[in-house]
């Protein structure tokens, strides 16, 4: 079981600029707790994101050498697969692959088209530069542009994907529209046809909905969880009113109840859940 947490996502949509040196210090108490991977930040635009225009000075300052985690970086583009890729820190490069136009456009001002050749060359930099390249399918479960939507579109895109070259792919609800059910059929149908391909979930939820969607993708056979300690965050390209993440705790409640061992430290987790009411700001 991976669980991967995402800072970058609880922080990303925050107008109060969280100092670097709070960042690091989250970030360092997060890489002792056991996580498969902390997706710790961003090399895009800082206009676009201003949040995380620190992402490379907070990286110089992380202790990840001591840690078993991973880390995982956001990229819009080529030019910020490259400079993510100096980083001996890190070990994943993670594009957002939208599957509505619309979305597409406004997070990354790219077409679909344009999206996926700028994907080739990720992975090409990928290759190259010893990082692996997590692909996140937005809006993986509808949009609210309407922009054409069905659950066989989905696996085209995944299709697509596997053809070039990509071997891990997380469904991200971006707006916290997915049902236990097209979660269940979704990663039913893909994980049949492609057995190799690491399939995860990146899941926006209300808290009222979130323990079902989990039970949903747990149930489906899904090993790889994304989540953010209190459900901080949310997409801010998506709409103006954020969906939370799914909370981390909920993810381990779950897990825990069902008899999932994770090997994650407690008290290091503990600790961090009470940072976290320190480092973002009070809604």
């Amino acid at each position: 079981m991976k669980i991967i947490e995402c800072p970058r996502d609880a922080m990303q949509g925050l107008e109060q600029f969280i100092p670097t040196t709070q960042k690091v210090r989250y970030i360092n108490q997060l890489l002792k707790i056991g996580f498969d991977t902390i997706d710790f930040g961003s090399f895009v635009s800082p206009k676009a994101i201003p949040q995380l225009r620190d992402t490379a000075e907070v990286l110089e300052q992380l202790e990840w050498e001591k840690s078993i985690s991973k880390l995982l970086a956001i990229v819009a583009n080529t030019r910020g697969a490259e400079d993510a890729s100096h980083f001996d820190a890190i070990t994943y490069l993670g594009f957002p692959l939208s599957i509505s136009e619309t979305f597409q456009k406004r997070n990354t001002n790219k077409s679909i088209t344009e999206a996926l050749n700028t994907i080739h060359e990720i992975q090409n930099i990928c290759v190259r530069s010893n990082k692996k390249l997590v692909t996140y399918i937005s809006m993986g479960f509808g949009n609210p542009y309407g922009d054409p939507y069905d659950k066989d579109v989905v696996g085209e895109f995944v299709g697509i994907l596997h053809t070039l070259g990509c071997e891990i792919i997380s469904l991200a609800d971006t707006i916290g529209v997915s049902t236990p059910e097209n979660i269940r059929y979704l990663f039913t149908s893909l994980s049949t046809v492609y057995p190799a391909l690491e399939l995860g979930v990146h899941l926006h939820s209300t808290p009222v909905t979130a323990l079902e969607k989990i039970e949903a993708a747990y149930q489906a056979g899904c090993k790889r969880f994304d989540g953010a300690i209190k459900g901080y965050g949310g997409c801010p390209m998506a709409k103006d009113d954020l969906t939370g993440n799914l909370a981390t705790e909920t993810v381990l409640f779950y897990l825990e109840q069902n008899n999932v061992h994770t090997g994650l430290n407690a008290e290091a987790f503990a600790e961090a859940l009470l940072m976290a009411d320190e480092i973002f700001p009070k809604h």
